[in-house]
């Protein structure tokens, strides 16, 4: 297969990786573990099977390099996977770079992103130990939607609790949810504890993802037949999502390619864990190549957060991780990529951050949604909001070779479409979007309220 001749390169089904890759086996500094937020001390088994699967909390843990794909979740995978990767021959031209560029595409399946590759893992789990319900949290909705989708082949009912400026923003996400039999909630709502207390302090409160995620623990823990699942930040989805780079590698393979930077978008990391992971264990073996999370300038956790023990979430039900984080009370401004509102990152993304293995880089969600308009112009598919922010980096980059005049290949993930999120590129057309700051003030004001972490 000739590079110069190709522009959509596809696996066969055959081909679908057959393993999860556990980036844990190879890192040499490993992430400090989950603390109960009860006892203060590392969180046990059991304490963690109260709202997960076991499966799930040996994934969690898991020494293993390699992680089997049950054969039912691979069978289901079919339905999609592999996704195809592209090469961006109309942005290389618009942007005149020597720059090789690539994507791959997740937006193929029914929910339009991602998700979906750890949804239906999770679900298979619980469903094999014999829980009814999953609760959940969602942003901007992809992984509500993933989620309902899931439980909808698996037969088990689904709670989301949707951030409320989202739930707001984005109705037909919240349709495409109710499709599949999800009982959609805008939170914070009245149906909790931790609810409640949040609109007692604020009755207009426009939600954010820490105090979604409190809600569905709180279902969760208090349901004997309901666990709870995440769409990120764990390090069981992140593993989980590793299909994606994998699956890239060979598809590059076949066209005689390896990258020199690799992007993804960052919110609580699985999307970029997806992506880069299986690069990064390349990193480990000597290669020479750069990872790089793109994240909004207005929830910039990597950037600007600090490297702290920090609940996951904002009533301080769950685990607490150590993690870049702005504060488990940040509720950020309502930008129009949801699903990268989390005031945490990943504690496996947040270790590689803090040893230099990878980078990050910021923009504002104008800025983004210039390049989103701009690929969607070339490249023939309008981007989510948060699948921008890779774009932008890789836009970025490209221009980068071109000014230093050097050939670079650059893949990142174009992790979900926007078609669910015209909405927002209507208020971008009209003018009503403009980039938005976090300070460094806010953080250090956030930071007051961490927990008192002390292991032995």
């Amino acid at each position: 297969m000739k590079r110069d001749e190709i522009t959509k390169i596809l696996l066969d089904e055959s081909e679908i990786p057959k393993q999860w890759y556990n980036i844990l086996a190879d890192m040499p500094n490993k992430p400090g573990p989950h603390i109960s937020a009860m006892t203060g001390k590392p969180a046990t088994f059991e304490e963690l099977s109260q709202i997960f699967p076991k499966e799930v909390i040996m994934q969690e843990f898991a020494p293993d390099r390699y992680i089997d794909i049950p054969n039912e979740v691979r069978e289901m995978y079919k339905q999609w996977r592999p996704s195809p990767l592209y090469r961006a021959r109309a942005l290389e031209k618009l942007l005149d770079t020597p720059a090789r560029i690539y994507y791959k595409y997740e937006g193929v399946n029914a929910t339009g992103s991602h998700k979906l590759n750890t949804a239906l893992p999770q679900v298979f789990y619980n469903r094999n130990e014999g829980i009814k319900r999953i609760a959940t949290e969602t942003g901007a909705g992809q992984w509500g939607s993933a989620l309902a989708m899931a439980c909808n082949r698996f037969g088990i009912e689904s709670t989301i609790y949707m951030v409320k400026v989202s739930y707001e923003q984005k109705p037909y996400r919240r349709s495409f949810m109710q499709t599949f039999g999800g009982n959609v909630i805008a939170s914070p709502s009245n149906l909790t504890n931790c609810g409640r207390s949040i609109l007692a302090a604020d009755p207009n409160c426009t939600g954010s993802l820490g105090i979604a995620i409190s809600e569905a623990e709180e279902d969760a823990a208090t349901h004997a037949d309901t666990n709870y699942a995440l769409g990120s930040v764990l390090n069981h989805v992140c593993m989980h999502q590793t299909i994606i780079g994998i699956e890239t590698k060979k598809q590059l393979e076949m066209v005689d390619e390896y990258p020199d930077i690799v992007i993804a978008c960052c919110g609580g990391g699985s999307n970029f864990a997806g992506m880069a992971f299986p690069f990064v264990q390349d990193i480990y073996k000597g290669k020479k190549l750069r990872a790089i999370a793109v994240e909004p300038t207005a929830c910039p956790t990597l950037t600007k957060g600090v490297f702290a023990y920090d609940y996951g979430d904002t009533v301080k039900v769950g685990p607490i991780t150590k993690m870049y984080t702005l504060g488990h009370d940040f509720v950020p401004a309502g930008i129009h990529a949801g699903g990268l509102r989390y005031h945490g990152d990943s504690p496996l993304v947040s270790q590689l951050y803090h040893d230099g293995t990878i980078e990050a880089q910021a923009y504002g969600q104008k800025d983004v949604f210039d390049a989103a308009v701009q690929f969607a112009r070339a490249e023939g598919i309008v981007p989510a909001p948060e699948s921008a922010h890779a774009i932008k980096g890789a836009i970025h980059e490209a221009l980068v070779a071109k000014a230093e005049g050097k050939e670079k290949v650059i893949v990142f993930n174009l992790s979900g479409h926007g078609y669910f999120d015209m909405a927002s590129y209507d208020r971008y057309f009209s003018g009503d979007i403009d980039n938005l700051e976090y300070s460094h003030e806010a953080v250090e004001e956030s930071m007051k309220h961490l927990p008192k972490i002390t292991l032995d």
